[in-house]
């Protein structure tokens, strides 16, 4: 059975199902709420103090995710992750519905719409390290890679078709991107409620904090690992531009929500395109380099987005960025998938998600602090200017990372010391592992 498709296994279905299904209503909710909030915020503020309440949703987002995510790490390793699973995504179900809910009566304002955002928070720091660990559970470990190439185009599609369906839905009619996310997550639980009972995690006889902080020394001391997700991290943190989106598809470039989910999903296309090729033609030499300049990419594709004001360079600049972002994903998830033992697998996909989310949400409000300040053009072209100011420094900070030559299996020797030694080469990739920065997080 080792050249099965995932797919003959009944779990599997409904858990790749789950994933695509609340991908979808995840990004349409996202997206949604932000051209929400910034048209309501236009209607009595300027450009500067409307981009500002961009950046306090990405603020009301990301703070769930910082007091959470590692203690989310730790229950996934305890408890039954099918539940945590399901309780998240039924949280996320009710938060869209009340949001249609409060449309149809008229009584919608930008309190219920940062309250939504808390609680996806909150359902993204539980769902992301128990979703990251149950498949491994409903496959057998040879037609594992398979699994996560499958999981991965699930989140791909999701992150490409949930912008552009929910924004065409919100010109359609304000409360149908909500209908449409609610209901998409209630097939997700659905699916997910399929799922026969799978190993529990083992976090061992630990107390609850040595446990969390044995998952933050894991990747403290594999300086490879911690070197990717730091340059991760403070590139997208610097310069993501995500949370600019509502401003410049209506004040900018002036292409409406239509155009705004094209914005959105124009970065996912170019992760995906470019996953594609890296599944046929997998990176072989000179890794840690062309991880660098990738990044560097990343921030010099966020300037020309940055000074665009033609519709076709700011998605082509876009789908560059979600590329080159791509890469250094690339390289990130093969290093902690091989790395990680199943025992502390929750733990380290919690560590690695936080990073992850800070340079996400926490990016978004350092973006809208710097439109409401500066404007939303010089927020968004300096930005991609630090990213790669961080990327040069970072090739300076860790010297084995930038020296990282190929890609190699790990013995069991080294596995077991957990990457302790600043080793030249790295571990092998599984099949498109991490086909996007947030495929890692599995948001509900």
């Amino acid at each position: 059975m080792s050249d099965a498709s995932p797919f003959w296994y009944r779990d599997y279905r409904a858990f790749w199902a789950a994933r695509l299904a609340s991908t979808i209503g995840n990004t349409m909710l996202v997206v949604v709420i932000g051209i929400h909030v910034y048209d309501i915020a236009r209607q009595t503020m300027s450009i500067g103090e409307a981009s500002f309440w961009l950046g306090m949703i990405g603020l009301a987002q990301f703070l769930p995710l910082f007091l959470l995510t590692l203690i989310a790490g730790y229950v996934a390793d305890r408890v039954d992750r099918r539940w945590i699973v399901r309780i998240s995504l039924a949280m996320e179900m009710l938060s869209a519905a009340s949001l249609a809910l409060l449309v149809w009566l008229d009584a919608m304002s930008l309190i219920p719409l940062f309250f939504v955002a808390v609680l996806l928070g909150i359902g993204r720091a539980f769902a992301m390290p128990a979703l990251g660990s149950i498949a491994p559970n409903l496959v057998p470990a040879a037609i594992l890679p398979s699994a996560i190439a499958l999981n991965s185009i699930a989140w791909q599609v999701g992150m490409v078709a949930g912008p552009l369906i929910g924004g065409a839905a919100y010109a359609v009619s304000t409360s149908l991107p909500y209908e449409a996310s609610a209901t998409l997550y209630a097939v997700s639980l659905a699916c997910m409620l399929l799922l026969r009972p799978i190993p529990k995690g083992d976090a061992g006889k630990s107390h609850p904090l040595r446990a969390v902080v044995e998952g933050l020394a894991y990747v403290r001391d594999n300086k490879i690992v911690l070197g990717a997700i730091s340059l991760d991290l403070f590139a997208v943190l610097l310069g993501g531009a995500t949370a600019m989106l509502p401003v410049y598809a209506r004040d900018i470039l002036q292409v409406g929500s239509e155009g705004l989910g094209a914005l959105r999903a124009a970065p996912a296309v170019g992760a995906a395109a470019t996953a594609l090729i890296l599944t046929r033609w997998p990176l072989k030499r000179h890794v840690g380099v062309k991880m660098f300049l990738c990044v560097g990419i990343f921030g010099v594709a966020t300037m020309v987005f940055g000074e665009s004001r033609w519709m076709a360079l700011s998605l082509a600049s876009l789908f560059v960025l979600g590329a080159s972002d791509m890469v250094s994903v690339y390289v990130r998830s093969s290093l902690i998938q091989l790395h990680t033992p199943d025992a502390m697998r929750g733990r380290v996909s919690a560590v690695s998600g936080l990073f992850i989310s800070a340079s996400n949400e926490l990016g978004e409000f350092r973006a809208g602090l710097a439109g409401a300040a500066f404007g939303p053009v010089v927020a968004v072209v300096g930005g991609g200017a630090l990213a790669v100011a961080v990327t040069g420094f970072c090739a300076w900070a860790f010297p084995s990372l930038r020296k990282a030559d190929r890609f190699t299996a790990p013995d069991a020797e080294l596995l077991a010391e957990a990457g302790s030694k600043d080793m030249p080469d790295v571990a092998a990739p599984s099949m498109a592992a991490g086909f996007n920065r947030k495929a890692e997080e599995g948001a509900g």
